[in-house]
């Protein structure tokens, strides 16, 4: 299987319909002062993948190591400060956002920038969704590089190590406050909390005290079938009025938030729904017809119960988190919204 795109759902497949977000109305700060910048108040110290990071003044030169991290900034009003967006081909910014990026530079498409393109640009601090895209093997600039050339880096985090077996859905929060604190727009951040907050609650509130059908969270790559069993994805699940068939108490999810299964696993487990991730209508028709095939006899194909993400919405530190569960909550509790 590969596990990249798993460890960016991070790290899935690891989720963007994010441009037609069904989050609310979170708009785009357009004057950073209203949103909340100082210049006062540092250093700040903020915890972060086990790190202190400490900040003596407001970031001048940011990149946002993925669209999520990016659209995160840009809602936080300092998109005038922004001197690079990297893989950028991962999904597409949400309109709003895409009009106030749109002059930023692409590093990078496919796969994080390596080092020289990174520190081309001369940042003063980089958000990203995981440690992934400090991995020296693949030619990126490592945190530690990174500090030692006076940068600040932050990890999403429900991104960091520790956190992916172990990862929920407000570990979004975590990191709006965090950012909030670095970037000195802290009130621009509470604001999103709080709205963002209240998207999720509304849904978890809808299908509190409903019958909660049995899911199975799925990833299919290729003939590989993988399944969901710890992390935020599996949060999302429960957020959403759904009981995982899947647990993180199983030794299939010792090390990982994933494990590859057979299809006799899913069907002994016999789930009411199934939720996959994929990044494109196509490939959904291609996973319902892979479904279909595969498993004739499981309650989820035979009443046509699929639940589609977009895969992104599934990284961590990413608005589309929330996305996620009220997309999950409305297959699963249809006649709740």
């Amino acid at each position: 299987m590969n596990t990249t795109p798993l460890l960016r759902a991070v790290p899935v497949a690891a989720l963007m319909l994010l441009a037609a977000t069904g989050c609310g109305g979170t708009g785009v700060t357009d004057d950073a002062a209203a949103a909340g910048e100082a210049t006062e108040g540092y250093p700040v110290t903020v915890a972060n993948c086990g790190r202190q990071v400490t900040v003596e003044s407001a970031p001048e030169r940011i990149v946002g190591l993925s669209p999520a991290q990016t659209e995160l900034l840009v809602r936080l009003g300092v998109a005038d400060r922004l001197v690079g967006q990297a893989q950028t081909a991962m999904h597409e910014l949400p309109e709003d956002v895409a009009a106030k990026a749109s002059d930023v530079p692409e590093l990078s498409t496919d796969a994080p920038p390596a080092r020289e393109q990174l520190l081309d640009v001369q940042p003063d601090a980089v958000v990203a969704p995981t440690e992934y895209e400090f991995t020296a093997e693949q030619g990126f600039a490592t945190i530690d590089q990174l500090t030692d050339a006076g940068v600040t880096t932050y990890v999403a985090a429900g991104g960091c190590p520790e956190r992916r077996a172990t990862g929920e859905v407000t570990d979004l929060f975590t990191d709006l406050e965090a950012l909030g604190s670095i970037l000195g727009v802290s009130a621009a951040a509470d604001e999103l909390v709080a709205e963002t907050r209240s998207d999720l609650e509304a849904v978890e509130k809808a299908v509190a005290d409903r019958p909660r059908p049995t899911v199975a969270q799925l990833y299919i790559e290729g003939k590989t079938l993988s399944a969901i069993g710890a992390g935020v994805e599996y949060d999302m699940i429960e957020r959403a009025g759904g009981e995982n068939v899947f647990s993180p108490e199983e030794k299939l999810f010792e090390q990982f938030f994933s494990a590859v299964v057979s299809p006799e696993e899913i069907a002994a487990r016999n789930p009411d729904v199934i939720v996959f991730a994929v990044r494109e209508q196509a490939e959904a028709e291609r996973v319902e017809t892979y479904l279909r095939q595969t498993f004739p006899d499981v309650t989820a194909v035979k009443e046509d119960r699929f639940v589609a993400l977009r895969t992104p919405d599934t990284f961590p530190g990413t608005l589309g988190n929330v996305t996620a569960v009220r997309t999950i909550a409305e297959g699963l509790h249809p006649d709740a919204f």
